[in-house]
């Protein structure tokens, strides 16, 4: 049986449980480039022909927030919480849209029991478990959420006497089902929206749906297995963090720890990229046991079929989704897709392990609004990030030339390539987000305990660097680029920190944060993040919620909005204890903002029976809109 205590731990745990990196203490730099309250923060850079001048703002951000105030926010701060409430500024109301196991066709409704879950023969009929990144679409009038469940609660799940590890192909049928994406319509209530059951569009994505494989992957070797010997085609797509939606309104679906859903009974194959990824072992849901594609010993190529950016199209319920493979092989966060000056698209996206890689992809043909769309996602440049300690930076392309690896190994083994190309190693990357207003983008990067302790999964080093300052960065901070020549397909860029995360209550150096962290706004671990389009950035955290030593004064995770010209950051709302926030989007009419709320504890929100993740409708009472 497979060590019951796996689905216990999180996924960062789950990965160096399995396969444990050894300690290093080999970086005497550490003290002294680690930076100080009011060290880099205050520079400017100037470069190019044009001499432009890309400053920080964080050093002025504190006066210049108090001549500002609250009015950009438009609501007051709320206080932290330890409760199990979901708390809003006054002149907000929140209501429940959707829990796990809600019907999203008549016939599962009454499925979920809060005793006993939900059964195998429903799990595909009701809305997943843990959601997280989320886009809402109009289509023919109507209004769309996809949503993405990341992964399962076992013991939360399956029978008592499973304790929380499948004993049967039964079993496994429910946690496959309960993951996913979920489409669903939804619409105005009056009451912040319902969930339209029956609608036309609702459809349930899960680990056995039928998906192509796109791009200069597809039909690959590398791809190619027992059940699909063409490679051209895949069952599933899985873990699915964040999201992001293309310009021609689909969505990107994000898979993220794909690797722990792979085991073997048998002999454990000498697979290309296992150890780099975290594939191998014991799986964290005994999938090998019941499904043959899951077990390295029968399809030893499985691994490299997951990993990838999904699109699917939300107004199409018979469409097939897509893989677009052209987009590398890593633990995606999310994708951010932006238009280039030039035309191209590009997508930036971030590899979510402690001390990997934040990249982009730029494509090679340009796109038109309402032009053909072929071939965007699938022909392009992917580049890895390196961050320069004067706050320069530069896009290095990862090709044949630059890796030392062929086109294919570089989008199946991504992290391998970036390490030979040079990039830098980051305090993992998670959500990007570009402002609609000027041509700038900012990444969570969201902590990295093992910074200038111990090497990634690669042995890269990971000491202090100008962009990831701290060692043992257990709080993170959001860094901010913006691109030469207001071009995304520069390959050049300056950055910035725009909030280095910390507790100045308790530190007067680098871990008490840059200036515009106080203790009215104390926060750790950023996450999620999105722009509204007001230019206002809503930054979610997914980190320690005790509210005790480095932590206290922080309470429950929470949502805050930062304002990106003066630096000022408020809070807006907690979420109940144990839980993290995670997705955001908007109704149509901005009015209503629609925010998930992942693995809470107690019995929340139903004050009874199990924890229940959810997505929450917001508003204003006045009937004013968000942005």
């Amino acid at each position: 049986m497979a060590d019951k205590s796996l689905t216990d731990l999180s996924w960062d745990d789950f990965d160096e449980a399995r396969d444990p990196r050894p300690a290093q203490n080999q970086f005497d730099q550490v003290v002294d480039r680690a930076v100080s309250r009011r060290g880099f923060l205050g520079g400017a850079l100037a470069f190019g022909s044009g001499a432009a001048v890309f400053g920080t703002g964080l050093m002025s951000s504190t006066t210049a927030a108090r001549a500002i105030g609250a009015s950009r926010f438009g609501f007051q701060p709320v206080d932290i919480a330890t409760d199990f409430e979901i708390h809003v500024p006054a002149g907000f109301q929140s209501n429940v849209l959707v829990r796990w196991g809600d019907a999203l066709w008549s016939d599962a409704e009454g499925a979920y029991s809060a005793e006993t879950g939900v059964s195998a023969d429903m799990s595909d009929r009701v809305f997943g478990e843990n959601t997280d990144g989320m886009e809402l679409f109009e289509v023919d009038g109507k209004q769309l959420i996809a949503v993405n469940s990341e992964y399962v609660n076992a013991k939360i799940n399956l029978p008592a006497a499973s304790e929380g590890t499948p004993q049967n192909a039964d079993e496994v049928k429910l946690l496959k089902n309960l993951q996913g994406v979920t489409v669903m319509e939804v619409a105005d209530n009056g009451n912040g929206f319902k969930v339209v059951v029956d609608s036309a569009y609702n459809r349930r994505i899960t680990h056995e749906t039928e998906m192509a494989i796109a791009g200069p992957l597809a039909g690959h070797a590398l791809v190619q297995t027992k059940a699909d010997p063409k490679g051209m085609t895949v069952k599933g797509t899985m873990n699915n963090c964040g999201s992001g939606r293309t310009l021609w309104d689909t969505y990107l679906t994000c898979e993220e720890n794909f690797n722990g859903y792979f085991g073997t009974t048998g002999a454990e194959p000498e697979g290309a990229g296992y150890k780099r990824y975290g594939i191998g072992g014991q799986s964290r849901y005994a999938y090998e046991k019941f499904d043959a594609r899951y077990d390295l010993s029968q399809e030893p190529n499985e691994p490299h079929r997951h990993g990838f950016i999904t699109e699917i199209d939300p107004s199409d319920p018979s469409s097939t989704p897509v893989k677009r493979t052209a987009l590398g092989r890593f633990k995606h966060e999310n994708a951010e897709m932006v238009h280039a000056k030039d035309g191209r698209i590009v997508v930036y996206m971030g590899d979510d392990e402690r001390g990997e890689y934040l990249y982009r992809y730029v494509s090679n043909g340009v796109y038109t609004q309402g032009g053909p769309t072929e071939g965007l996602l699938d022909d392009g440049v992917l580049y890895v990030a390196k961050f320069n300690d004067d706050q320069s930076g530069e896009w290095l392309a990862l090709t044949p030339e630059t890796t030392g690896m062929d086109a294919a190994e570089i989008l199946c083994f991504t992290r391998m390539a970036a390490s030979a190309a040079g990039g830098t190693t980051m305090d993992r990357p998670e959500w990007v987000a570009s402002n609609p207003l000027k041509v700038e983008a900012y990444c969570a990067l969201t902590n990295n305990k093992n910074r200038g302790v111990k090497p990634n999964a690669g042995g890269d080093d990971t000491s202090v660097n100008a962009v990831n300052p701290r060692e043992t960065n257990n709080y993170g901070q959001i860094v901010r680029w913006t691109p030469v020549d207001e071009n995304h397909a520069a390959d050049i860029f300056a950055w910035d920190l725009y909030v280095m995360a910390g507790n100045p209550k308790l530190y007067g150096n680098e871990y008490g944060g840059s200036e515009n962290v106080n203790a009215g706004n104390l926060f750790n671990s950023p996450d999620g993040m999105q722009f509204s389009s007001d230019g206002l950035l809503w930054i979610q955290t997914d980190g320690n919620y005790k509210n005790e030593g480095d932590f206290e004064g922080m309470g429950n995770n929470q949502m805050l909005v930062g304002d990106p010209e003066t630096g000022e950051i408020i809070r807006f709302m907690t979420v109940p204890y144990g839980a993290e926030v995670t997705g955001l989007c908007w109704s149509a009419d901005k009015k209503v903002a629609f925010v998930g709320v992942q693995h809470p504890g107690g019995s929340w929100p139903d004050g009874a029976g199990k924890p229940r993740s959810s997505v929450v409708s917001v508003w204003r009472e006045d009937g004013k809109a968000f942005g």
